[in-house]
């Protein structure tokens, strides 16, 4: 047997003093500042290249929307019955209407109004869904019983019989479509809520607010709504477009915004008329933008839902 080596005693003091090599993962974890929750979040959305891929497509058409009617030189209610029906050309960049009515000018001018439709339909629902379903959920017991039997009973009612009754009462145009689409629209941010309040009321830093006798209006703005906005803010997104689909759908029945003015739902219900003639831009306009719009928000959504989950932060 041969006799062991003797090691220098200089090189066991460095090998027990000198630190290993941490691995790629372990050193980007220590180098890598800590981030807050939404600033985490922004970081994960700017990686879903879909989802930010939505985000432009929508911040470019409410640019479009604000400019598209001013940089257009045509107005958006004038009528030159020798232009009817024209191709789109350098003139008329999305031809013209039966009216001699610019389309392009016609198409952002709806793009007002269907935004507009849309976010304000979002607000309120997100103002009287949050209140509801958080007095519902934080509250618990009967008054949740009562106030959610409330939500089940406008949630059965159909929808078109409410927005004839509206428009028989009210009257056709914006506001009462604004106000068919939120009579029954914030059940499901009602629901939403509820059930995200309803986990969190349990958790430590609520009920200390409760031993210290915090109001609940407080407790639920302070404590509540900020560790439910990740849920509130997805359900947002998927409320904007579900509002412009359906004022497109209610002025292709005749039922939402009146001429002279223009909604992308009544340009293609206009359009559909002429169709068959070969006017194909009159539909294809309204029709392509509903869909690009719908198609931005969705991804959106679903891209927010990825980074807004606090199960998949790391």
């Amino acid at each position: 047997m041969g006799l062991p080596t003797q090691q220098d005693p200089n090189t066991v003091l460095d090998e027990w003093f000198v630190p290993k090599k941490k691995d790629a993962n372990e050193a980007e974890a220590v180098v890598r500042p800590s981030l807050s929750y939404w600033q985490d979040a922004w970081r994960r959305l700017r990686k879903n290249k879909l989802a930010m891929t939505g985000l432009v497509m929508l911040i470019v058409l409410i640019i479009m929307a604000i400019i598209g009617p001013i940089i257009s030189p045509h107005s958006v209610t004038k009528q030159t019955l020798t232009d009817q029906n024209l191709a789109p050309s350098s003139t008329h960049w999305f031809g013209t209407d039966d009216m001699g009515r610019d389309v392009f000018t016609r198409t952002w001018y709806g793009a007002r109004i269907s935004l507009f439709v849309g976010f304000m339909a979002a607000l309120i629902d997100f103002i009287i869904g949050v209140l509801y379903g958080g007095i519902s959920g934080y509250k618990g017991g009967r008054t949740d019983n009562i106030m959610m039997r409330i939500v089940e009973v406008l949630y059965g009612l159909p929808y078109l019989l409410v927005v004839i009754l509206l428009m028989v009462v009210m009257g056709p145009g914006m506001g009462t479509i604004i106000v068919a689409l939120t009579v029954t629209g914030w059940v499901g941010m009602a629901r939403i809520v509820r059930g995200q309040v309803l986990q969190i009321k349990n958790y430590e830093f609520v009920l200390a607010s409760q031993t210290f006798g915090t109001k609940v209006f407080r407790i639920i703005r302070k404590n509540l709504l900020p560790n439910t906005m990740g849920a509130i803010i997805v359900q947002m997104t998927l409320t904007v477009p579900s509002a412009i689909f359906a004022e497109a759908f209610l002025s292709f029945l005749g039922l939402g915004i009146q001429a002279p003015y223009a909604s992308w739902g009544v340009m293609a219900s206009d359009g559909v008329t002429s169709i068959l003639a070969g006017y194909w831009w009159r539909l294809f306009f309204p029709a392509f933008f509903i869909s690009i719009t719908m198609y931005a928000f969705n991804v959106l959504g679903d891209g927010l839902q990825d980074a807004l989950d606090p199960k998949l932060r790391r």
